[in-house]
């Protein structure tokens, strides 16, 4: 890692948008090194009261249906309406040299020049939920380097990935003209999830495809339980290619959070998000606690075999491993 910047550089560097002091104090939160952590520690604690103005979009998707062709053809729009646009892009990682693929900036040419975008790939290192453990902390620098958009593509949908719902304001499902056996295919969490749906590549001889696609998710999401806000998840239609259909899904999220905001689902969304980050690292710091505690690594590795052998069953485990615990 290059030479750590001193608290009051890396606030300063953000609160002016300079944008190699916020990709330095991405690396830096991303660190596994002990000092590091705290240092990052310190810079998000700092820059929290000037978080929080954005509007936080995750975006996923079906193989196939070009995320990076979209963003870079959403960025630009927002962009030529005035709006700094971050792009968080979660690249799927290698299970084998847990490299990182990030092609993303390379496919998103204009989008990454523009004195306006910044375009952040980080691999998700196995992360389950399709997000890093720190995409909500990178989302935070942004917004504190007065990013007003933030866009937060996922791996791709799965099972997990539903979790992208617990960062975002707005969850945006991409999926492709002529669906057909996919819409039979495609997971119902991510349906279910879904604030809004778009039909991508609608442009040629998919035109036609994509207004018999777009019947069929608005009909579908009319079985799916309703959102408690009242909002009812659209469907639009769209080319990247051609550029049509783009400002209509910004009108769309636009609507949701006009919505949102009126019936106060859209901070107590926030506020239940913060709870949520709150959880997932107190699990996280308690499981390294476990993991680190002298002679305790080994009595649950012993008990994993155990378990996984079929000897002991994992509640019997985990009685095991606490009792004579005192809290």
């Amino acid at each position: 890692m290059s030479t750590l910047l001193s608290i009051n550089d890396y606030i300063s560097g953000l609160r002016t948008g300079n944008i190699a002091v916020l990709s330095k104090a991405i690396t830096l939160i991303e660190s596994t090194n002990v000092d590091h952590k705290k240092l990052a520690q310190q810079l998000i604690d700092e820059i929290l009261p000037f978080t929080g103005n954005s509007i936080r979009i995750g975006i996923t998707g079906v193989p196939g249906v070009g995320k990076s062709t979209f963003i870079e053809s959403f960025g630009m729009l927002l962009i030529e309406q005035g709006k700094k646009v971050a792009v968080l892009a979660i690249d799927p990682s290698s299970n084998i040299s847990k490299g990182s693929i990030l092609g993303d900036k390379t496919r998103m040419e204009k989008l990454s020049v523009h004195p306006n975008a910044f375009i952040r790939p980080s691999a998700s290192s196995g992360s389950l939920g399709g997000l890093t453990y720190k995409t909500r902390e990178a989302t935070l620098l942004c917004e504190a380097a007065g990013f007003d958009t933030i866009i937060i593509e996922t791996v791709g949908v799965g099972q997990s990935e539903t979790e992208v719902s617990t960062i975002c304001d707005f969850f945006l499902l991409l999926m492709l003209a002529g669906a057909g056996d996919e819409l039979q295919g495609i997971k119902r969490g991510i349906m279910e999830m879904a604030d809004g749906i778009a039909i991508t590549k609608t442009d040629g001889a998919n035109e036609t495809k994509a207004k018999t696609a777009r019947a069929e998710f608005a009909n579908a999401l009319h079985f799916l339980p309703s959102h408690t806000s009242g909002w009812v998840p659209e469907v639009k239609a769209c080319s990247a290619i051609n550029n049509t259909g783009i400002e209509e899904v910004w009108k769309m999220i636009e609507k949701y959070v006009r919505h949102q905001k009126a019936k106060g689902a859209f901070e107590e969304k926030r506020t239940e998000q913060n709870a949520f980050a709150f959880r997932r690292l107190l699990d996280e710091q308690l499981r390294l606690l476990l993991s680190t505690k002298p002679g305790l690594a080994n009595k649950i590795d012993q008990l994993e075999k155990k378990v996984s052998a079929g000897e002991l069953s994992p509640y019997s485990a985990v009685k095991n491993l606490f009792d004579g615990w005192e809290f």
